[in-house]
């Protein structure tokens, strides 16, 4: 991009800033206890004062709240949004995507969401959200490639137009970086095929990523404390609060929890349609892998599974799992 289609483009993007991406938008449904029962089913939560109504009447709370983590979900878009084609229909941040995609940087990453919870919500509350885009970055090198971090602010108000609660989620838009290939002697360079997004290692979560790589182990996280297992890994028990814990290895039979039939968008790396699982293992946690080698159709929510520790390219090895 010259420097003077670079001014251009900029002066373009950088008017988006202060823009809603839609009016204020009520939600389909108010608040309601199936919706709550369904997201603590899923995410494993069994705070009582979400779903025992006695309990929630006794409580500090005099009734059933929702999970603050809810928020969002009661006024995000349903999956048809992935389809939409119409340019007149599409939002805000969809029709500022596009501008980039325009422009070569045609990736997207979710880099960090801020959240805060002013008050729970309870039985009935009408959720009405309403998102601008609060800023965008000057033009940033980055290990995905060059490119622009976008933040957009939602606020929550309810019925009576008190906020409730606001998200920060801020995304990077980029071009994707240009791998160099090697050369053969008196030849081109071969196309590369492009491989999975490699899992973020960290100080909390390296033993478990080397025990799978080199162990070819699947290892779950287990209190020294209490005994509870937990997973993904991390410093210290929800139960107790215990920072001091070891590891069980697991043997990779579980059954299916939930799943869904990945479409769309496409990544780069990954084959689809693609079957990503949360799967209830044998020792009690839940682990979210792909079901590989089958029909998608043929997936059913109880199956039986069985997992194995596989590479999926020449440096990536990671948990897949198979119907039994």
């Amino acid at each position: 991009m010259t420097h003077e289609k670079k001014q251009i483009f900029e002066a373009e993007l950088y008017a988006w800033v202060g823009r809603e991406i839609a009016p204020p938008t009520p939600a389909l449904d108010r608040v309601n206890e199936p919706m709550i029962r369904h997201w603590c089913e899923v995410m494993g939560d069994t705070n009582p004062v979400y779903t025992n109504a006695e309990f929630a009447k006794k409580s500090n709370k005099k009734g059933l709240i929702a999970p603050p983590t809810m928020l969002q979900s009661w006024s995000m878009e349903g999956y048809p949004m992935a389809f939409e084609r119409d340019a007149s229909k599409l939002d805000g941040q969809r029709q500022l995507h596009a501008l980039f995609d325009r422009h070569g940087f045609t990736g997207v990453l979710g880099t960090n969401s801020d959240q805060e919870y002013l008050r729970d919500l309870h039985l009935g509350d009408l959720v009405v959200a309403h998102t601008v885009i609060h800023s965008i970055s000057e033009e940033k090198a980055t290990g995905m490639g060059v490119g622009y971090f976008i933040e957009t602010k939602t606020t929550f108000s309810d019925q009576n137009n008190e906020v409730v609660g606001t998200i920060m989620f801020r995304v990077l838009k980029f071009k994707p970086a240009q791998v160099p290939q090697p050369v053969a002697e008196g030849a081109a360079a071969a196309n590369k095929a492009p491989t999975r997004i490699k899992s973020v290692r960290g100080h909390d979560n390296a033993w478990w990523w080397n025990l799978v790589e080199q162990d070819k182990k699947l290892p779950i996280q287990r209190c020294k404390n209490c005994s509870t297992l937990r997973h993904p890994p991390r410093p210290f028990c929800g139960e107790c609060q215990s920072g001091e814990w070891d590891f069980v290895a697991s043997k990779m039979a579980g059954e299916i929890f939930s799943f869904i039939v990945l479409h769309y968008p496409e990544i780069p790396g990954y084959t689809y349609p693609l079957v990503c699982a949360v799967i209830t293992l044998d020792e009690g946690t839940r682990f979210v892998s792909n079901i590989i080698d089958c029909k998608p159709e043929n997936v059913k929510i109880g199956m039986r599974v069985q997992g194995e520790i596989l590479p999926v390219d020449a440096d990536n090895t990671i948990p897949q799992f198979r119907l039994v």
